[in-house]
């Protein structure tokens, strides 16, 4: 993207959290509506406003938290790079053993239907 690697970062992050701040929002809302607060014209914008602060504030120090625990389980402010490495064909029979019994169990019920539909 031929952007500075800090700004992806933070693209990145935003990305990634901008549903629990949704959440938040959500419920600060709900909160408002519970006690009967219902913004109809300019002079409830006072509180709307506030909501939007505590919101900021709360999204702040969520972002802070994320970030102390990120540092505390070595992140060095570069992403680290993850090398590709394939599976043995032993774990790629492991993985699909569950498809693949799944697969034979519809498989099944399938031919059992067929079987005594006819009969």
């Amino acid at each position: 993207m031929r952007l500075p690697a800090m700004l992806t970062q933070i693209a990145t992050f935003m990305l990634r959290y901008v549903d629990v701040i949704v959440d938040e929002m959500r419920r600060m809302r709900v909160a408002r509506e519970s006690r009967a607060f219902v913004a109809k014209d300019i002079r409830h914008l006072p509180v709307v406003a506030r909501s939007a602060g505590a919101l900021f504030i709360r999204s702040y120090e969520r972002g802070e938290r994320v970030h102390l625990a990120m540092l505390s389980r070595g992140y060095t402010g570069t992403m680290p790079i993850i090398h590709d490495v394939p599976g043995s064909a032993a774990q790629w029979a492991l993985a699909a053993t569950l498809p693949m019994t799944a697969i034979a169990v519809l498989l099944g019920g399938l031919l059992r239907t067929r079987c005594w539909s006819k009969a």
